[in-house]
């Protein structure tokens, strides 16, 4: 589609970063469009190409910074950005106001992502992985609660490297509830798993990046 542009800004800066650890400051994503955003959206349903151009304009950082983080890649993200929104200019009109607009927007690039991640031959950590805990991974607490472990003042390269590190279905629900904002229950509706089990993938994955973090720290402890 000629007249989407193709994303070349820098996405915005995480909010895992080095001053504040999981679960930091995050955006609101529940709340109701306004007026001229559910117009903006009618009217880019209805073919509108100057209103589709400027939700292209409202979410493609989010959108960004998703498929970035996912392949680790600039060039290959900004293709995946670009495949994300082609998709949304030829599904939009399918969209009937049943979740947010960005979750469903989010659902499409997710889509994308997973295929593009499955096409390299990486394996996914399963959604429907079961939900007891590991005895390796010590005592029990409570899904979705901060991780007080990763905590404090981080070295923001090093966590953003042991992001890269997790299993793409650990990363992806990490970026999503940590980095991105969502809620579970937005996340559930992206992926089509239940809110438990995208609460028990965030408790995994933060339980691995409390460990990596504190392999680099041992290693960097050492004389």
């Amino acid at each position: 589609m000629s007249d989407v542009p193709t994303p070349t800004q820098s996405p915005q800066r995480s909010r895992a970063n080095g001053g504040g650890g999981a679960a930091a400051g995050k955006p609101a994503t529940t709340q109701p469009p306004n007026a001229a955003d559910a117009e903006m959206l009618a009217r880019a349903q209805a073919g509108d190409h100057q209103a589709f151009a400027q939700l292209y304009a409202l979410h493609k950082r989010r959108i960004y910074s998703l498929c970035l983080r996912m392949v680790g890649n600039v060039a290959e993200a900004e293709d995946l950005t670009q495949e994300a929104f082609l998709q949304l200019h030829r599904k939009i009109a399918t969209f009937r106001g049943d979740s947010a607009f960005s979750t469903w927007l989010h659902r499409l690039a997710i889509n994308v992502v997973l295929m593009q991640l499955r096409k390299k031959g990486l394996s996914l950590i399963s959604l429907d992985e079961a939900m007891e805990p590991n005895p390796e991974e010590g005592p029990s607490r409570s899904f979705g609660a901060p991780d007080l472990t990763l905590t404090g003042t981080i070295d923001r390269l090093v966590l953003e490297h042991a992001i890269a590190d997790l299993p793409a279905g650990y990363r992806l629900i990490f970026i999503l509830h940590d980095v991105e904002g969502f809620e579970h229950n937005e996340i559930a509706s992206m992926l089509d798993c239940s809110i438990g089990n995208s609460k028990s993938q965030l408790h995994k994955a933060r339980l691995k990046l409390r460990d990596a973090l504190r392999a680099q720290n041992r290693l960097e402890a050492r004389p």
